[in-house]
């Protein structure tokens, strides 16, 4: 519950989550840990009714991050877990629904960690991500805890810590390996290839992207109800392209980011942050006209989203367009100009 109120150094969680991960990644879950928090639990009486209400705000306020950005509305979410939460986690209840609570509390914590890392606030993001890594161990929940620690690994990514975000793609990787739901393996060896490629190891990185082609050609078109059954089809070609693109074949990347955005992508801050991809495959590739045109469409759909990680790719689309001459170039620029940061 003191998460929301505190922040670290980045360098120095980075280095102290590193070595937690090591020690605990593979460690089997404690099996008497939730046998103890109903032993101490007291206070107001818990069912599955607050389990069921952790999990419609967690869906319902993750929709809305997932549309207009982390920094929006982020509040809402800590004052959630402390007020609300928090206090049924103090409370009397079964060990079956104990196990639930504690899971959904670890999904709602892992939406503060995304949230939070959008907002820019990286080492609460960090924080929020191994809480809820330790609450779905707790819990007996693998689907939950590897997602924490994919979050962790593409965390490390964004900051250029390769070898750290690999140990944690790994991680992420082997503990949601056995899990039923195809899209989850996807995403797990998915994030584990953009690891390894950004390590210059594209032998990992093509063996685990084909593992998660194979996974995400088996999964059900529809979105399921386990923890990572959101990972669209969409969502996993703009990984690969991210793969190809760093193992520099970018004739690959552009087919895989063209075929996401076909594909269609519900949330106008991942459809932005996938042109502006495309933007810079096709700039690579030396299309610069075919560059602007998806840059121009960024533009559009990035108004009034609140996301850090949106507001870099528009400083890079700035820094690509300075040379770039001709009408709808100038356009952007003058847009990207008069957009205002988170």
């Amino acid at each position: 519950m003191r998460l929301g109120g505190a922040d670290v150094d980045r360098r120095t969680f980075l280095a102290s989550a590193a070595v937690t991960v090591a020690a605990a990644a593979f460690a089997p879950s404690d099996p008497d840990a939730i046998t103890r928090r109903v032993a101490r639990a007291g206070g107001v009486r818990v069912g599955a009714g607050e389990v069921a209400a952790i999990r419609t705000m967690t869906t319902a306020l993750g929709d809305t991050a997932s549309e207009l950005g982390g920094a929006h509305a982020r509040h809402l979410v800590v004052r959630y877990l402390v007020d609300d939460v928090g206090r049924w986690l103090d409370g009397t209840y079964s060990e079956a629904v104990g196990r639930e609570l504690v899971t959904a509390t670890a999904e709602l914590v892992h939406l503060a960690g995304w949230m939070a890392r959008d907002a820019g606030e990286t080492g609460i993001a960090q924080r929020y991500y191994l809480h809820s890594y330790r609450l779905a161990n707790e819990a007996g929940a693998p689907e939950v805890a590897a997602t924490s620690l994919r979050g962790l690994a593409d965390q490390a990514l964004d900051l250029g810590y390769k070898g750290m975000a690999l140990r944690f793609a790994d991680a992420a990787d082997h503990t949601g390996r056995h899990l039923g739901e195809p899209k989850a393996r996807a995403y797990y060896a998915t994030t584990h290839a953009r690891a390894a490629a950004a390590d210059s190891d594209f032998a990992t990185a093509r063996t685990r992207l084909a593992v998660a082609e194979s996974a995400m050609n088996r999964a059900a078109n529809s979105p399921g109800t386990s923890w990572a059954g959101h990972y669209s089809p969409g969502r996993w070609a703009h990984e690969a392209a991210v793969v190809h693109a760093r193992m520099g074949d970018t004739l690959a990347a552009e087919q895989h980011i063209e075929h996401a955005l076909s594909l269609g992508l519900d949330r106008r801050r991942t459809r932005a942050m996938v042109l502006a991809d495309l933007g810079n495959i096709r700039f690579r590739r030396e299309d610069v006209d075919g560059a602007v045109d998806a840059w121009t469409e960024f533009v559009g759909l990035a108004e009034g989203v609140h996301s850090t990680r949106i507001d870099r790719s528009a400083a890079d689309i700035a820094v690509r367009l300075s040379s770039v001459a001709g009408k709808s170039a100038a356009h952007v620029r003058e847009l990207l100009a008069r957009r205002s940061p988170t």
